[in-house]
C-alpha cells in the first residue's frame, strides 16, 4: 500500500497544532522536521507534538527525541550511528544518491527518503532529479523508499509505479484549510494504481 508522509514546516501553517491533530486523526504520519530551531525549542514543541501525536517521528536532535520519549527518528546520513540505530525503533535517513541508499540501508536505516524528485521552493536553486533517480534508489535497497520533494495531487500518479513505498509532502499539508479533503486529493492518484 502507498503511504503518504507529512514533513512539517510550521512556518507554512496558519494553525499548527490543529494540524498535527487533523494529521494524527487521519492516520498521516508525521516528521516533525524544524530545523530553524535550537535544540532547546524543539524539544520544547516535540513535546507539545507527542501529546496530540503519540507516534510522532523526530527529525534532527535524536536527544530531543529521547528526551520526551518519542522512540522514532528521521536524520540526514551523516548523524547515523550505531548508538541511533541501537536507541530507536525506527530510523529514516534522508538521501541524495544511490551511494547515500546503499550506505543508509548498511547502517541499519529502515527507510529511506529520497529526493529532491520534483521542483520545489525548498529547493529553488537545484534542479530535481527526478522520476528516474527514483526508481534506480527503490531498485538499489530492500526497504523503503520514500520520494520527497515537489509532490502534489497533479503528480502523486507518476511516483505510484516507480517502486517507491510512497512520499513525503510538506507544503501541500502545512498551507491547506482542510486536511481529510486534501488527502482524498491525494488518493484519489494512488488507491487505483
Amino acid at each position: 500500500m502507498f503511504k503518504i508522509i507529512c514533513v512539517t514546516n510550521r512556518l507554512l501553517c496558519d494553525n499548527f497544532l490543529e494540524c498535527i491533530e487533523s494529521l494524527h486523526k487521519n492516520k498521516i504520519p508525521v516528521i516533525l522536521r524544524e530545523k530553524d530551531l535550537s535544540l532547546t525549542d524543539y524539544t520544547r514543541l516535540a513535546a507539545t507534538v507527542k501529546e496530540i501525536c503519540p507516534d510522532v517521528i523526530a527529525h534532527y536532535y535524536p536527544k530531543a527525541a529521547k528526551d520526551v520519549g518519542i522512540d522514532k527518528i528521521h536524520l540526514p546520513l551523516h548523524l547515523m550511528t550505531t548508538d541511533i540505530r541501537n536507541e530507536f525503533s525506527t530510523v529514516g535517513i534522508s538521501v541524495h544518491s544511490v551511494d547515500e541508499a546503499i550506505e543508509a540501508q548498511n547502517m541499519g536505516a529502515d527507510y529511506v527518503t529520497a529526493g529532491h524528485i520534483f521542483s520545489t521552493d525548498c529547493k529553488k536553486d537545484l534542479k530535481p532529479r527526478g522520476i528516474d533517480f527514483l526508481k534506480t534508489v527503490a531498485k538499489s535497497v530492500h526497504i523503503p523508499v520514500y520520494a520527497i520533494g515537489g509532490i502534489k495531487p497533479e503528480n502523486i500518479s507518476e511516483i505510484v509505479n516507480t517502486g517507491a513505498a510512497g512520499c513525503c509532502i510538506m507544503s501541500g499539508f502545512m498551507k491547506c484549510d482542510d486536511i481529510s479533503k486534501y488527502i482524498l486529493s491525494l488518493t484519489e492518484y494512488t488507491s487505483a494504481k
